[in-house]
């Protein structure tokens, strides 16, 4: 099953035709030429690049969705395994829905919501910590543990929790900077608490359904399979609509650190949300003052990287601002390829969506994503 080709030109002509005036077409040109010189040098088997600007969009696609073990082209509407966008499109919305519902605290301790967590430094980390990475946690849980002097694989969301919270702190938390998958996880298992809903449930009901990001959400269906974009080969089995993250993949799929699959046109449903504070299509989805708590500085003074509530703003994470977006915009990047940067002062926001370890582990887009920020920028008029 597959969409008409037909469909799918007419889909890019439209978005190429709408950027307008707003871009330097000349930079326009280079963002292609980027993208088609990695794809040709295997850094990633082919994307997809949105830039918009107050309404005016361009959007591209190129290459392939798929090398192995067929050969597929990429599409405008591939769905991509999002790895660590989840912890901004799922898991920080979430939390900040909360927030306003008044059933979490962004200043209360992390043991106000799960059990058995305070101990071993643990005591004092807040939800605040945990979202802006200064939690004092390690960058993971183990993939092994010891049984009887052997170490052996695990299995079972139950376990990573329990793993998560046997973590012992590396720094005492509030004074450093440790980013941390370990955070995240807490953060789905504590909406999974005070909601009494699963994770993909509620971040399905309260986050995606009232956006309108109908291709957004964990675990996607057999029927999307045609258009979701595939990973790697990991056990002589091509991955398509699996999370390549090792945690979620021998945990059913669904954390809070990763496990969304999504594509560029519901995410920039998502930037325009907080591009215009809340709001998206007439209907208010966050209140202004959250949405200014999410993406504003939130980690503690002495601690040198600069991290919202989720959002990385200037910490050595953010490499896709580029060389000219000024420090203020916000935004994250996934294990997978993808990324995010939003730029309050020109109203602009910047999108990538790669499966860059297809088919063999081994592309790399971070030097691509932070020479499109720089052309993004100039192309907007920086």
């Amino acid at each position: 099953m597959s969409a008409p080709n037909s469909i799918l030109i007419t889909t890019i002509a439209t978005l190429l035709s709408s950027a307008s005036s707003a871009f330097d077409h000349q930079k326009l040109d280079k963002i292609d030429q980027a993208i088609e010189t990695a794809i040709n040098e295997t850094l990633t088997p082919g994307a997809v690049f949105w830039l918009e600007k107050r309404g005016q969009t361009y959007a591209n696609v190129y290459g392939h969705m798929s090398l192995e073990p067929e050969k597929m082209p990429g599409r405008i509407d591939a769905i991509y395994d999002s790895a660590s966008l989840t912890k901004v499109v799922a898991t920080t919305p979430a939390v900040m829905l909360l927030v306003e519902q008044e059933a979490i605290e962004i200043d209360a301790m992390v043991s106000t919501y799960l059990d058995n967590f305070d101990n071993k430094g643990k005591e004092v980390i807040t939800i605040r910590h945990l979202m802006t990475h200064t939690s004092g946690l390690k960058p993971g849980i183990p993939l092994t543990i010891e049984m009887n002097g052997v170490s052996k694989g695990w299995i079972g969301y139950e376990m990573a929790i329990a793993l998560a919270k046997a973590e012992e702190v590396q720094h005492p938390p509030g004074t450093g900077f440790i980013y941390s998958d370990i955070n995240f996880i807490l953060l789905g298992e504590i909406i999974q608490q005070v909601t009494g809903q699963r994770l993909e449930d509620f971040t399905r009901e309260s986050v995606f359904r009232p956006l309108g990001m109908k291709d957004t959400g964990y675990l996607p269906s057999q029927n999307l399979r045609y258009r979701t974009a595939p990973t790697k080969w990991l056990d002589g089995k091509m991955q398509r609509g699996t999370p390549n993250n090792p945690i979620c993949r021998r945990t059913g799929g669904v954390h809070g650190h990763a496990g969304i699959f999504t594509t560029a046109a519901d995410l920039a449903r998502y930037c325009r949300m907080i591009l215009n504070n809340g709001e998206l299509d007439g209907v208010r989805f966050l209140q202004p003052k959250t949405v200014r708590l999410m993406t504003s500085v939130q980690s503690p003074e002495e601690v040198e990287h600069l991290r919202g509530l989720g959002w990385d703003i200037d910490s050595s994470y953010s490499s896709q601002r580029g060389e000219i977006f000024p420090v203020g915009g916000f935004g994250h990047t996934g294990f997978t390829g993808p990324s995010i940067w939003i730029d309050p002062s020109s109203e602009t926001f910047v999108i990538f969506m790669s499966n860059r370890i297809h088919p063999n582990g081994k592309g790399n887009v971070v030097p691509l994503r932070k020479r499109l920020g720089t052309l993004a920028a100039e192309a907007v008029g920086y």
